[in-house]
């Protein structure tokens, strides 16, 4: 191979990389081979994530983990027999990223389809990824019967706390006091009750194993989270029963917020309510350090 096609491909490679990682550890890394003067490529967009430009908004850390769930997938040697399943909201778009088989699923019936899909291919690698309004509101008796059903399959939540899509209304997910389009006062428990944990919820189900929750706040948080969704993948790989990991992700357009005091307001107010951590193992399993 030419020089000049080696830095064509590099050059492209960085910049779909540049796009779709959208993380703090999504750039482009090069460094030069001892003595010869050239560059290498050692970090790239995984096989499993598709070329196409992300339209999320600004700020928005779906990017982070659709990449998290790509780099996950082609490490596990998953690509080729996965089976992904969207939802309604921001969280649909995943389709347009994840180079494998996708089906979209009708609001809050993500778990469900997963479930057929699991029990017709048993073979097929099957997860969800939804958004708090699809899982934990109108998907919730879906997620509770899968749970207990221990269905082979898993659950990806991501919770920002708001509906994104349709303008920022309360979901089910809303902190105590914070401002929607719908809570313009901040949400009030006494009368719209206080926001679900949903791992925390599943946890007492004994055909739910594995439940965690992780932040994509910071490249150590970034790295910790994938480290957890490769143990709820691998929940599934060895035919051990449901796992869930719920990612508190950030809205920044909806918060009202700059992307950096989004993920601030992360680190310092939201996970007072959803602490992050291992709420449930497979018996046997040590938890993550």
């Amino acid at each position: 191979m030419s020089r000049d096609v080696r830095e064509s491909r590099g050059a492209a490679t960085e910049e779909a990389a540049g796009v779709q990682a959208g993380s703090p550890t999504g750039s482009l890394v090069r460094e030069r081979e001892e003595g010869a003067g050239r560059s290498k490529v050692v970090f790239a967009r995984p096989r499993a994530l598709t070329e196409a430009r992300t339209i999320y908004c600004p700020g928005c850390t779906h990017g982070i983990i659709h990449r998290l769930v790509a780099e996950v997938l082609e490490e596990l040697d998953l690509l080729g027999r996965t089976v992904g399943v969207g939802s309604i909201g921001c969280s649909v778009l995943i389709y347009d990223y994840l180079d494998v088989d996708m089906i979209s699923a009708a609001h809050g019936r993500a778990l469900a389809v997963a479930t057929g899909v699991k029990r017709v291919l048993p073979d097929r690698f099957v997860f969800t990824y939804q958004g708090d309004g699809d899982l934990a509101s109108i998907g919730t008796a879906e997620t509770v019967h899968a749970a207990a059903r221990g269905e082979r399959v898993t659950a990806i939540l991501v919770n920002n706390g708001v509906y994104g899509m349709t303008g920022g209304q309360m979901a089910p997910t809303t902190l105590p006091g914070m401002r929607t389009t719908t809570s313009p006062a901040g949400r009030d428990p006494e009368l719209t009750g206080f926001p679900i944990r949903m791992p925390e919820m599943l946890a007492s189900l004994e055909g739910a194993v594995y439940l965690a929750r992780v932040t994509v706040t910071s490249p150590k948080e970034v790295l910790r989270a994938k480290r957890v969704l490769k143990r709820a993948f691998e929940v599934q790989l060895q035919g051990l029963g449901f796992s869930l990991v719920e990612f508190l992700s950030s809205c920044p357009i909806n918060w009202k917020m700059d992307p950096a005091d989004a993920l601030r307001y992360i680190e310092k107010e939201v996970v007072k309510y959803y602490p992050p951590g291992e709420i449930k193992v497979p018996e046997g399993w040590k938890p993550l350090a």
